[in-house]
């Protein structure tokens, strides 16, 4: 049977998208994988450009409010920023909660060269630990 595995980060609109991309991507055998935010907004055209690059389409994702998974026993609901471990609610069931960090990528409206780099290295983080999740595990992937 799938576990169900939330992601959040506040507005749901790139580094919580990236990682439930990498996650479904390796992992759709085993996770059911959602995103969602306290605040959400719109996917990153920057974020599915990067992710593109290594072949994982998020253009079909949508940002969520995290109030559309209260009714959705989770296994696991981990957080991506720092705001969104501190505001993250309570969901149903006895979902593991994990915290797992990634720099905010620049939100500046000109993609300079620059701030293709700093999604380029945030999608790359996202990338190692998620698909180690999808593939050895979220609990190995949680241990360094």
């Amino acid at each position: 049977m799938k576990k169900n595995v939330l992601i959040l980060c506040t507005g749901n609109s790139c580094r919580s998208q990236m990682a439930e991309g990498v996650l479904r991507h390796y992992g759709h055998k085993l996770y059911n994988v959602y995103s969602a935010g306290s605040k959400p907004s719109r996917v990153n055209p920057i974020g599915i450009q990067v992710m593109n690059e290594i072949s994982i389409d998020i253009s079909n994702q949508r940002s969520k409010h995290w109030d559309e998974f209260k009714n959705i026993p989770m296994d696991y609901v981990i957080t991506v920023c720092g705001k969104a471990d501190q505001a993250c609610p309570v969901f149903p069931g006895n979902a593991k909660r994990l915290h797992w960090g990634f720099d905010d990528p620049p939100h500046e409206a000109e993609v300079s060269p620059a701030v293709l780099d700093a999604f380029r290295n945030v999608r790359d983080a996202i990338h190692t630990k998620f698909k180690r999740a999808a593939l050895n595990g979220i609990d190995a992937a949680d241990n360094p």
